[in-house]
């Protein structure tokens, strides 16, 4: 399991409806809803996101192919929007991509890039078959904890808590095995790495404590 990003795109709110902090790699910005819906929209809503992520895709895919072929296309623009309908008690969402070029191109061209904006990695995402993985951290007490020491650390397990997210296993498959009885073998790389990845767990089902703490 390879995720997209090293860093995790993080968000928190607060008590200011409905105002988030949205972090990312470089920096953090506000997501907030209208006024309508009870917002103060000092940022965009959840909407306005997912249709600027496909706007901003994209453009930069059509520019990224405009500069390899070194064509002089100096400006395009993206306008998109969505709507639902219901059919057969199913929720259907279109959206609608707009490409606009705002110079004199030639129609074969024109029809190549609409082809590079239609294999934007956001349109196959979103085209694509999409699931939504929902962990919640639990850090409660249990009294069924197994462990497994190596001379440096303890990997502790509370089997009652793990949600099966996959992570442990596919991107530290030499220590964590789900196919054994015993599936957590903290041998073979530094405690550092073993560690690195129990902070990874996203439901507090690994944990870890040095061997000299009681």
């Amino acid at each position: 399991m390879d995720y997209k990003f090293e860093k995790l795109v993080y968000g928190i709110s607060g008590i200011i409806n409905y105002q988030c902090t949205i972090e990312w790699r470089n920096g953090k910005f506000i997501a907030d809803e209208p006024v309508s819906s009870g917002g103060t929209d000092a940022g965009p809503d959840p909407f306005t996101l997912l249709l600027s992520s496909l706007a901003s895709c994209t453009l930069i895919t059509m520019r990224m192919y405009i500069d390899r072929k070194g064509w002089d296309i100096p400006e395009i623009s993206v306008n998109v929007n969505l709507y639902q309908e219901t059919k057969d008690d199913k929720t259907i969402t279109i959206i609608d991509r707009d490409i606009v070029f705002l110079t004199e191109i030639e129609s074969e061209r024109k029809a190549r890039l609409v082809e590079i904006a239609k294999n934007c990695p956001i349109s196959k995402l979103l085209a694509g078959e999409i699931k939504v993985r929902t962990f919640i951290f639990l850090d409660e007490e249990t009294d069924k904890v197994i462990k497994y020491p190596n001379d440096e650390i303890t990997v502790l397990w509370k089997p009652e808590f793990c949600q099966h997210s996959g992570r442990c296993w596919t991107q530290l498959p030499e220590v964590f095995d789900y196919k054994k009885k015993h599936w957590i073998t903290p041998t073979g790389v530094s405690s550092e790495k073993i560690i690195e990845q129990i902070k990874k767990c996203p439901s507090g089902a690994l944990s870890y404590k040095k061997n000299e703490e009681k």
